[in-house]
């Protein structure tokens, strides 16, 4: 990637980046793709990365301007993107609901909340850039699809057609498109295979998902991160999963399958999250000294004088000034609103500012500490399939812990609603916690994006800190609608309202559980210490590997990830990243290096192309299922087929998902000659 940065190092230095059009059409973007994660994320439990759908409809949009450019583009595409993932603060914040503390979204509490998260979310990840993206090998799968999107329309625009490599990008974004449609439009095609066999008295299940978009993403994230997933699965799935079911009796009329699945949600998931926990800690240590350099070679650039500055711009973060002041208005923010939230209990002057104090405190320590592991985890595999939910669980439990401590000196518990008083702390503080680890994820993807197309890193992060405070506007009324229209499972808005219509809102579930079975004395700690464990374990042994080989490693948060995420999302993120290992190990002995090089970017630009068209499909379904919904029609208002089809979708699938893998394979070792 290297060369390409290079190449656009060469849009120097006066095309124009923060436009006025550029940030009116980010706006509106930002509207609809938070909209849409909110939607989807309350009913699935998932949230798209929005970024390249963004980068495309950006393009779209602005080529009517004759003097649109890639970094205009760029900026339109940060902007959105930070507030599309900005949604995932829905992962917990329902939990307000579930457990009776409010009846409906507090619009200014959530707006700041989002807001002010979301800010700090940007904050701490601008001492990470040099470590993570100048300065690292790590792989951001959509931060580097989005910037081929943008060099190739660029070439395009140029009269470079030849050289663009267009036909890469569209074969992939068509060929993903019309999977995604048969999958989950008219649903002909499974989206996943589940064989599920006894171990014994036990039950585990071997899973593949078939998510194009998962397979390219594979391919760009390099097959350590791979394999170190896989050994994830395997711990999971041929380890925990049949121990605990053979060890174990399901209750009274669960089928095994049931009861597996079971386990896996309520004891391994909990083990894969104290595995993380580690795994986050070491990542923070080992990525001590590079950020310090990092933070130096700031301050330094800070202090350039202004002509050197104008040849270096690539180099300039947010002043140091600028900084300290957005950090001061978050922090007052947050104070404000915590202030808000806590002061109609009633409770004395002194403990409520204990509350607001401790609570914003927790927040903003423990967001620096995240803002870390989710900028890694964004490297590792993307934003797409990160695990932000078990950032939130370890969110909750620290919060849990310390408002329990909290409570308990005042004599909260004494008092009537005491409990649920403190429950809802905890939530509160972790909503923020988890403003902070959705927007530090998706930023580092956006910044690599402007490293490799030649952006201004400030200008950058201005474009972050106007998305978050867009899709915060965004989120409170949004969630009300689909509150009062819809209701959360335990949470609903009237009397008479159909349970089955519920959003499921799993995360948020899975937090209020946890933070309730803190504060009752009843949550299973042995499978979150024994997390713990494995995680020094894990840990010990990548320390070994890369001190006594020179090209083996085992990346601890991938196989506390690979434990914890549900499989079918990761075994084509695994496919995928060993298919490019054997692709480029026989471009290595059978291509000149020019070659190699050519079908490597074949590669990237085709698997781009398959996050690209999976993306714009599932935005584009989001918004028809959710206006389906929304007029008394159906969830699946594309179907073709019913439930009695799923057999065959799932032999579909599996077809369609080898032909995909195939056409990969042999878009890279095609036999063009020239370099595209």
């Amino acid at each position: 990637m290297k060369n390409g940065h290079n190449e656009f190092m060469q849009h120097e230095l006066r095309l124009p980046e923060l436009t006025v059009r550029g940030m009116l059409l980010g706006a509106v973007l930002t509207v609809i793709f938070t909209a849409s994660n909110v939607y989807l994320g309350l009913k699935v439990g998932l949230t798209f990365s929005s970024a390249i759908p963004a980068a495309v409809i950006s393009m779209a949009v602005l080529k009517m301007a004759k003097d649109s450019n890639i970094l205009e583009n760029n900026m339109v595409q940060t902007q959105a993107s930070a507030a599309g993932t900005l949604s995932a603060i829905i992962f917990i914040i329902p939990g307000m609901l579930m457990i009776g503390y409010w009846h409906g979204f507090e619009f200014s509490q959530t707006l700041l909340v989002a807001a002010c998260g979301g800010c700090l979310g940007v904050l701490f990840t601008i001492p990470l850039r040099r470590a993570m993206v100048v300065h690292s090998d790590l792989a951001y799968p959509e931060g580097v699809a989005a910037a081929e999107i943008l060099k190739v329309n660029s070439h395009a625009k140029d009269g470079k057609s030849a050289e663009t490599g267009l036909k890469e990008i569209l074969s992939g974004s068509v060929v993903a498109g019309i999977i995604a449609l048969c999958t989950s439009g008219f649903q002909v095609l499974s989206g996943a295979l589940s064989l599920w066999f006894s171990v014994g008295r036990g039950m585990t299940q071997f899973p593949i998902g078939y998510s194009s978009a998962l397979v390219g993403a594979g391919y760009l994230i390099g097959i350590a991160s791979g394999l170190s997933m896989l050994v994830g699965i395997l711990i999971a799935w041929a380890g925990f999963v049949p121990f605990y079911t053979i060890t174990g009796t399901p209750p009274e009329g669960m089928a095994m399958q049931k009861f597996a699945a079971a386990v896996y949600q309520e004891r391994v998931r909990l083990i894969g999250a104290g595995a993380m926990g580690v795994a986050a800690v070491w990542t923070l240590i080992t990525l001590a000294r590079p950020v310090i350099d990092g933070m130096k070679e700031s301050l330094a650039a800070m202090r350039m004088p202004e002509s050197v500055k104008d040849r270096h711009r690539m180099d300039i973060d947010m002043s140091a000034k600028s900084i300290g002041l957005v950090f001061l208005v978050t922090v007052i923010g947050l104070l404000a609103v915590f202030y808000a939230f806590v002061s109609p209990e009633g409770l004395p002057a002194g403990q409520t500012m204990a509350f607001v104090l401790v609570g914003v405190g927790v927040a903003v320590f423990m967001g620096f500490f995240v803002a870390a592991a989710c900028a890694y985890m964004a490297g590792l595999v993307g934003t797409s399939s990160s695990p932000i939910s078990g950032i939130g669980i370890l969110g909750i439990i620290v919060a849990s812990l310390v408002m329990y401590a909290l409570c308990s000196s005042f004599g909260i518990f004494s008092l009537p609603g005491g409990e649920k008083f403190a429950t809802a702390t905890a939530i509160f503080t972790t909503s923020i916690i988890l403003a902070i680890a959705c927007i530090s994820n998706d930023n580092m993807q956006d910044l690599k994006t402007g490293w490799l197309v030649g952006a201004t890193p400030w200008r950058q992060q201005v474009a972050l800190l106007l998305g978050c405070i867009v899709g915060a506007l965004v989120i409170a009324p949004v969630l009300n609608l689909l509150y009062e229209a819809y209701g959360f499972v335990g949470a609903m808005p009237r009397e008479g309202m159909d349970p089955a219509q519920a959003l499921a809102a799993p995360q948020a579930v899975l937090m209020k559980t946890i933070a309730e079975g803190i504060f009752s004395n009843n949550l299973a700690w042995e499978y979150i210490h024994l997390g713990l464990g494995l995680g020094i374990v894990i840990v010990l042994i990548d320390v070994v590997l890369r001190r006594r080989t020179n090209h083996l490693s085992l990346p601890p948060l991938a196989v506390g990830m690979g434990i914890y995420l549900p499989p079918s999302i990761q075994t084509p993120l695994i496919i995928g990243a060993v298919l490019g290992y054997f692709l480029d190990k026989r471009l290595r002995a059978s291509r000149s290096e020019e070659e190699g090089k050519a079908a490597r970017r074949r590669g990237t630009l085709f698997a781009s192309g398959l996050i690209v068209g999976e993306s714009i499909v599932g935005v584009a379904l989001a918004g028809l299922i959710a206006v389906s919904i929304s007029s008394g029609g159906s969830e699946s208002p594309l179907a073709l087929v019913d439930g009695s089809f799923a057999g065959t979708a799932e032999q579909l699938g599996l077809i369609v998902f080898c032909v995909v893998v195939f056409l990969l394979a042999r878009v890279v070792l095609s036999d063009k000659k020239n370099n595209i």
